[in-house]
């Protein structure tokens, strides 16, 4: 995401900007997304697996197939500040409704991380036509319009969440602790994005836990639940963060449009970026393409 800017403590707090027929549901009509036989790994650790299932390798992981995974940040209609190259991290109001129309007129069923994670893991099915809808950064018309257009239509996201800018109402406006708690009350996953959005490859020392563990510990006391799932800043990762992630129980992490790691493939579950100029033809073509 390397137009997105760099944010430091000072200025997150006012500046963080850049960091799918009708009743289509996530429905109970589960089918088999692939026939891939978990391999034997380390020990699961999902309590609502059975105790003596094991992950699959990498190797297995990475035959499975892709699980079509947007990633939106702002929803709101351009203006005239806005840079050329920004507008891909802004989409306006009307094209995210027709985005999330044409999802579910082709049939798409939207799926949350620990549904991913437990197909990739072990195998479990999935629905048909499964996508998984994600928001970056807390802004508040992912609150606002994005996940009551998902419930329009009965979808369900993942809001991976910077907790720097919970509750700010200045220029930029983000979402408050009452409603990440909504969201995740109403069936929504939470998942931890950092403090304010430092690239994770320049971690050292204490960053770990200033960027990594306090965060996550605020969004587990405002939702009561337990933070599985990590989304690194500007989709920017390294060998060296999957540890330090492991070591606080994260089950996995989510990249951009890069390559997958051959080791560590459930740290680098790949997303893409939902253009602001994308209409919904180019949107379904490129998740076609890119998954």
């Amino acid at each position: 995401m390397t137009i997105k800017l760099i944010f430091t403590a000072a200025t997150a707090l006012f500046l963080l900007s850049n960091c799918t027929n009708n009743n289509a549901k996530s429905t109970n009509a589960i089918v088999k997304t692939d026939s891939v036989k978990p391999e034997t790994g380390n020990p699961a650790e999902n309590p609502t697996q059975n105790k003596n299932q094991k992950i699959a390798d990498a190797a297995t992981i990475l035959a499975r197939k892709q699980v079509p995974i947007l990633c939106y940040h702002q929803i709101r209609n351009w203006t005239n500040s806005d840079s050329k190259s920004g507008k891909d991290y802004i989409t306006p109001v009307e094209t995210f409704k027709q985005h999330i129309k044409m999802l579910a007129d082709s049939g798409y069923h939207t799926i949350l991380p620990d549904e991913l994670y437990n197909y990739l893991a072990y195998g479990n099915p999935l629905p048909s036509k499964p996508v998984m809808i994600t928001f970056d950064d807390t802004d508040l018309d992912q609150y606002t319009v994005g996940a009551t257009t998902l419930k329009k239509y009965g979808y369900k996201g993942v809001y991976f969440i910077m907790t720097v800018s919970i509750g700010k109402r200045g220029r930029f406006k983000y979402m408050d602790k009452t409603q990440i708690k909504e969201l995740s009350d109403l069936g929504n996953t939470i998942g931890s994005h950092t403090y304010d959005h430092q690239n994770v490859k320049k971690y050292q020392g204490d960053d770990w836990v200033k960027q990594i563990e306090k965060p996550t510990q605020t969004l587990e006391t405002i939702t009561g639940k337990k933070i599985d799932h990590f989304a690194y800043p500007f989709g920017l990762w390294n060998p060296q963060a999957i540890p330090e992630l492991k070591k606080r129980g994260f089950k996995d992490a989510y990249i951009l449009a890069t390559k997958r790691d051959s080791i560590n493939p459930l740290f680098t579950i790949r997303r893409i970026i939902a253009s602001g100029y994308w209409s919904s033809k180019t949107l379904h073509n490129s998740m076609v393409n890119s998954f």
